[in-house]
């Protein structure tokens, strides 16, 4: 007699992801729950179900989970002007006066530019923006975030002056005269005075980037940083059923979220876990806000800065310890890198399972790499940043220090386990061009040829584990996702093609067939 199960999927090369990384055939869901995997006569002999998928040869992986993005950032961007890819400043200003034409909204905002990609590899000047809107403000940020250029009428809607000051920021003057440039905190001003976010929009934005993400496979996302207001909207989202993208939140250390959290402690529903709070130590190497040990090679009076005084992250640290929560810290500059690991190992010694996580490592001393093991240290990185950076990284750095640069099999070394996500809307939300960029280290016209710091590049298995069952380790959720072993959610993607034997150049073509979160098909492509 045969056993009735909700959901029977066959046909299939699965890759289980479990400790053998054994691949099968087919597997039995029910409850949301995977029963059993094996090959495929023997599960259809065992097992019965009114929905039975044949996957017609295609290929099963554990749903992809991005360790480190912003979720309801990349929501919120798609209401605003879309930077990315843009080769020179006039092609931005004609992005930003077309959409411009079309918005209802007193201010325009958007994000993605980047001087690195343009002839001219320098922040641009507000005077074009001046010129072509002398009343309505003007936001748009830096791909990375961390810096953004605002015209005069947003200068002087936030009283920014030449004579104002900024902790762990900079306002950039030139001449004796605002030039329009806001580093890190600088940027802070101007959003205190631009109009609130309403529930509405940011509603709308969790269900736009979860049909983005659902497309290209993604089942669980680590949005670093989150307001107790977003918490409890994505969980009523949760509960009425019209979100269902599973979410491992990175709170933002704001007083509300001190005042509840270290209070009631962390938080988890069956597809939101808040449990861990994020950090900024530095800012971004692109912009040169990131905290170097010595000068940037190409801004010989420049090391950067921490966002905050030394002694906020000791304070950040001692409450994280007392109250149980993860501490994820941004960290891009060996300074930074430095100086938040010897805080981590004050707090944590040695032996832990704390899972306290560097976000990005992007640029670690070789004395400080053993840090990562000895201290149960997790390195959450985006390998796409290192194809995205490589071009001009060694400019900012110099040729010794870059070899500490995007090392991420030396850090995976350290621990056994490594964190891969993409930072998106920084990067692409693909997690795919992720596996692409730690696998092969290039870009998508197959440059460099021989990959940038091929020393430093995953094999496939060590790709796929840090997206899948090393992600979930991360987020304290190995038990419950990460694999697709009996007992855990039925959370799976079928793709078109096998990632792990396919030539990988032609990552852009794979396509995600249907996404599955608790053995329910959130996504299909037919």
């Amino acid at each position: 007699m045969r056993e009735e199960v909700d959901l029977i999927v066959h046909n299939a090369t699965i890759y289980v992801v479990d400790e053998s990384f054994t691949k099968t055939g087919a597997m039995a869901i029910s409850n949301g729950k995977i029963i059993e995997t094996g090959p495929n006569r023997e599960i259809l002999n065992k097992y019965k179900s009114s929905n039975v998928v044949d996957v017609r040869t295609q290929y099963i992986y554990p749903g992809f989970i991005d360790a480190h993005c912003h979720f309801l950032g990349y929501g919120l961007s798609l209401q605003e002007v879309d930077l990315v890819g843009t080769k020179s400043f006039d092609e931005v200003l004609e992005v930003v006066v077309e959409f411009a034409r079309s918005s209802s909204s007193e201010w325009v905002t958007g994000r993605g530019w980047d001087q690195n990609d343009w002839e001219i590899k320098e922040f641009p000047n507000k005077s074009a923006l001046d010129s072509l809107f002398p009343d309505r403000p003007v936001m748009v940020r830096r791909v990375d975030g961390h810096a953004a250029l605002v015209n005069q009428e947003a200068l002087n809607r936030a009283k920014i002056t030449t004579e104002t000051k900024v902790s762990g920021g900079k306002i950039e003057t030139i001449d004796g005269e605002l030039s329009g440039i806001l580093l890190d905190n600088a940027i802070d001003i101007v959003n205190d005075v631009m109009p609130g976010t309403s529930e509405s929009e940011f509603r709308e934005a969790l269900l736009s980037a979860q049909e983005k993400c659902f497309k290209v496979g993604l089942t669980t996302v680590d949005d670093a940083g989150l307001g107790y207001d977003i918490i409890k909207l994505i969980q009523a989202m949760h509960e009425t059923g019209e979100l269902k993208m599973k979410i491992y939140a990175m709170l933002n250390p704001s007083e509300e979220n001190y005042r509840h959290f270290l209070v009631s402690g962390p938080l988890k529903t069956e597809r939101l876990n808040a449990r861990s709070f994020k950090y900024y130590a530095d800012g971004a190497l692109g912009s040169r806000g990131a905290c170097l040990i010595e000068p940037y090679s190409d801004d010989p009076d420049n090391t950067g800065f921490l966002l905050q005084k030394p002694e906020y992250y000791r304070e950040s640290a001692k409450k994280m310890i007392e109250a149980g929560f993860q501490m994820n810290t941004h960290c891009i500059g060996d300074s930074a890198n430095r100086y938040i690991l010897d805080v981590y190992a004050e707090f944590l010694q040695e032996s832990n399972d704390k899972r306290w996580r560097i976000e990005h490592a992007q640029v670690v001393s070789q004395e400080d790499v053993s840090k990562f093991g000895k201290y149960n240290i997790i390195p959450s990185v985006q390998p796409t940043h290192g194809t995205s950076d490589m071009y001009w990284a060694e400019d900012r750095l110099g040729a010794a220090r870059i070899v500490g640069a995007y090392a991420y099999k030396d850090l995976l070394d350290q621990l056994g386990i490594i964190a891969n996500g993409s930072d998106f809307p920084v990067e692409s939300i693909n997690p795919l061009y992720g596996f692409y960029a730690a696998v092969e280290r290039k870009d998508f016209d197959n440059y460099p040829e021989d990959g940038f710091q091929m020393e430093n590049a995953m094999s496939r298995i060590e790709a796929l584990k840090a997206m899948t069952i090393w992600a979930a380790i991360s987020n304290f959720e190995e038990n419950e996702k990460g694999s697709l072993e009996p007992g855990k959610d039925a959370d799976f993607v079928i793709l078109d093609h096998d990632i792990m034997n396919t030539d990988l150049s032609q990552v852009q073509n794979i396509r995600v067939l249907k996404t599955f979160i608790n053995g329910e098909e959130v996504y299909t492509s037919y």
